[in-house]
């Protein structure tokens, strides 16, 4: 199969074949070797006169192995469909990109193990990565902004890895949130992988390319932005994705393409609470009156995927800490608190305890009891 990458990536580059139509021309010559080498009458067969006269004259031109030499310099990695490096979940959509293009750590994809789950349902293995998507507008509102920070932290702190498109708005604050509390993420661009768009989330893409993320693109490398690819893009955010959940839109949202994606790949959609007075909750409602689940906290996603999230153990929970949270940490390790005993105790001011307790909440370390104490989570 070595070589056979060369002709993926040929089929990948020649943008008038895409999935479906990459599948038709397996099935006739039963390898992408053979299907590239094929007669122009042979081609006509299966995708017409036109489009053969025009992959003729692109074969002719393309060289595979001075195009992988390239993407090499540029530290791009192309995964094929066969590879073992390309991700299960989405090898199962009804089409699969010929070949993904990546930048960061590629191993996320594949065989990253989130410690903290028991046995799955949905053909999740203990050693298989299980992925999440957290889509919306480019325009939320204060309270978008909370619930996809909220989900996206909390999610990432169990070994969720965050899965979105890195535009701006709710895209990029899961984007962030996610790298916040040392998660994973994925950012499926519509694009190609070495173009920054939108240009003001470049620091975002480096963060995500540095560190120990990944940016995925089934369009090749150089290629620009086009509105109809970030429709192609969004059956990859859900394709890989166990469940998407929709925080924020308008009726005409893409994030809706992105759910409608997801239902019909048979996974599961989800979506928040709206307030009835906000314009951007127009998506969401809309999908709850269809049957989208409503979450009012991870715990709904966990339920519904079959996953179980097992408790971190004390000492776990501590190498992730910052200095002052593992003051707190120690403190509320021996005996729960209220607030005013626990800042009397590590001689600090309400407001700063109150914000590291903030913080330790969002990263599934304290809650609070049912005498208002606050403790270390079990």
């Amino acid at each position: 199969m070595k070589e056979e990458i060369y002709y993926y990536l040929a089929f990948s580059y020649f943008l008038g074949i895409g999935p479906v139509r990459f599948t038709s021309l397996l099935k006739k010559f039963g390898n992408a070797k053979k299907a590239y080498q094929a007669s122009k009458e042979e081609l006509v067969e299966v995708i017409g006169n036109n489009l053969a006269q025009k992959f003729i004259l692109f074969r002719e031109k393309f060289d595979s192995e001075e195009k992988m030499k390239d993407l090499r310099k540029k530290e791009i990695v192309v995964v094929p469909l066969y590879s073992d490096l390309y991700p299960v979940t989405l090898k199962n959509i009804a089409d699969p990109p010929i070949c993904l293009y990546l930048r960061g750590n590629v191993n996320i994809l594949s065989n990253y193990s989130p410690l903290l789950f028991e046995e799955k349902q949905h053909d999740f293995s203990a050693t298989s990565p299980l992925f999440f998507a957290i889509v919306g507008t480019r325009k939320p509102t204060t309270y978008g902004e909370q619930i996809a920070k909220k989900f996206s932290q909390e999610l990432a702190s169990a070994g969720f890895i965050i899965v979105s498109g890195m535009a701006m708005g709710i895209d990029a604050i899961a984007h962030w949130g996610c790298l916040e509390v040392g998660g994973k993420t994925v950012a499926v661009l519509g694009c190609g992988v070495d173009v920054i768009y939108p240009a003001i989330n470049r620091v975002l893409y480096e963060k995500i390319v540095n560190g120990g993320g990944v940016v995925v693109s089934e369009f090749p490398p150089g290629h620009k932005v086009a509105k109809g690819l970030f429709i192609a893009r969004n059956r990859i955010i859900s394709g890989l994705s166990a469940g998407v959940l929709v925080v924020e839109g308008l009726k005409d949202s893409g994030a809706l393409i992105t759910a409608r994606y997801a239902a019909e790949q048979g996974k599961e959609v989800f979506a928040p609470p709206a307030p009835l007075t906000s314009q951007m909750s127009q998506a969401p409602n809309l999908l709850l009156k269809q049957g989208a689940k409503l979450v009012t906290s991870v715990a709904d996603i966990y339920e519904e995927l079959g996953v179980k999230v097992l408790p971190k153990k004390k000492e776990e929970m501590k190498i992730q800490l910052s200095d002052k949270e593992k003051i707190i940490f120690e403190v509320l390790a021996k005996e729960p608190m209220i607030v005013d005993q626990l800042a009397l105790t590590v001689k600090k001011p309400i407001s700063e305890v109150l914000n590291t307790i903030s913080l330790l909440e969002i990263k599934g370390v304290v809650e609070k009891n049912q005498e208002g104490k606050y403790q270390i989570k079990i």
